[in-house]
């Protein structure tokens, strides 16, 4: 039995967000940015809010409550701040892409251009160490995020155009040698998806066999794990699950 793929090629994500308080003063996530992934946000509970550097450099404070939904294009750096048990669910575009690197921390410029310093950086302990230590190097990862996401602005408070330039070009620089993977992820993930669509109208168009009686129900298993803004909950929606069958 073949079971369907997840709309739109699209993953899910339950994430709480880290109450763990950074050197600023604000509790929450890892500040980063996408390079081809858009990413959206539903509030579940809690509240908080969402710090935005968009493209441009124009940094922004959207208050999250209950019931919000915001979503943002690949290259805007988002932090999530916590203000009260905020939780999400997270929806990214090109399932299996951010998991496989499509997301740069804002470390330290020194560290971004270090692709071993910033891999070191990056990396985490293992399900071997104890939740204690996974969520303490989570917390530092996030605080050396926090450093160098606070040295993109300038001293009248606005974000410096060079820093965010060079930002911009350091996190081109750490993905490109993973481009020819992400591509082959996409065409067997996005890009399929969208075809077989254009395969349906087709069928549909012609009076023929869109299909249907091929229709069937899927479901996905849950895996916990420390991300970059929180305690996620991802959902499998690679590795399909025919209803029943499992």
């Amino acid at each position: 039995m073949t079971a369907p793929g997840f709309p739109g090629a699209t993953s899910v994500s339950a994430l709480e967000v880290y109450d763990g308080v950074a050197a600023d003063g604000l509790a929450g996530g890892t500040p980063h940015l996408h390079l081809v992934s858009a990413e959206a946000y539903l509030v579940v509970g809690g509240r908080g809010r969402l710090h935005t550097i968009d493209g441009a450099g124009a940094f922004a404070e959207r208050a999250l409550a209950a019931g919000d939904l915001v979503w943002f294009a690949p290259g805007v750096i988002h932090r999530a701040v916590n203000d009260g048990v905020l939780e999400v669910r997270v929806i990214m575009q090109n399932a299996g892409l951010p998991e496989a690197g499509d997301a740069v921390m804002t470390f330290p410029d020194e560290v971004l251009a270090d692709p071993e310093r910033y891999a070191d950086a990056a990396a985490l302990p293992g399900p071997e160490a104890s939740d204690a230590d996974r969520l303490a190097a989570a917390h530092t990862r996030r605080d050396l995020a926090v450093e160098g996401y606070l040295a993109l602005f300038g001293e009248d408070g606005s974000v410096d155009p060079e820093r965010l330039a060079r930002l911009h070009a350091r996190a081109a620089a750490l993905v490109r040698p993973r481009v020819a993977d992400w591509r082959a992820g996409w065409e067997a993930g996005a890009l399929a998806a969208a075809r077989e669509t254009g395969h349906r109208l087709d069928a549909l168009e012609s009076s023929g066999e869109a299909g249907l009686a091929e229709a069937r129900v899927a479901e996905a298993s849950v895996a916990p794990a420390y991300g970059m803004c929180g305690l996620l909950r991802r959902y499998d929606t690679t590795t399909h699950h025919p209803q029943g069958e499992r």
